[in-house]
């Protein structure tokens, strides 16, 4: 089997190479220091919490996942885009109809199944705390139908 590439040692691209990977390993020192920082800050709490409550099971308590979101809308820019698509819409539109012209305009081909439920159940929660105010529904059948008020 032949190399595809051989850097030399005097390769240009090596030092920045050298630099990312002692900087990678930097990175990992770091973060191993503050989990073990972290865990002693949760040793402490339990300890704080067998004082208020010595037969309380701190075993129970599970960790705290950290939502990520989705990877095109940060948070609060839902109901801007979905504004932005309702306003381009000469007729009313539905959640699903917002939520797959929001996506096509973000440039997102294939979204999952996952990740296009996740932006329709986004879209009726900020159109529902915004309704009378910007947005409308029109009629009262199923699915809800929405277009900007005025």
């Amino acid at each position: 089997m032949t190399k595809l590439f051989s850097p030399t040692p005097n390769h240009p691209a090596l030092p920045a190479l050298l630099k990312l990977h002692a900087n990678l390993g930097g990175q990992i020192l770091e973060n191993k220091k503050q989990a073990t920082k972290l865990a002693q800050d949760m040793k402490h709490v339990e300890a704080v919490i067998q004082m208020f409550d010595p037969d309380y099971s701190v075993r129970a308590i599970s960790a705290r996942r950290r939502v990520t979101g989705n990877p095109w809308f940060k948070r609060g820019t839902l109901f801007r885009e979905a504004l932005s698509v309702m306003r381009a819409a000469p007729e009313s539109l539905t959640v699903t109809e917002i939520a797959a012209a929001m996506l096509t305009a973000k440039g997102v081909k294939d979204p999952t199944r996952k990740q296009r439920s996740g932006i329709e159940a986004g879209v009726p929660s900020s159109l529902e705390n915004h309704a009378g105010k910007t947005v409308e529904r029109v009629g009262e059948g199923v699915p809800r139908r929405w277009r900007l008020k005025g």
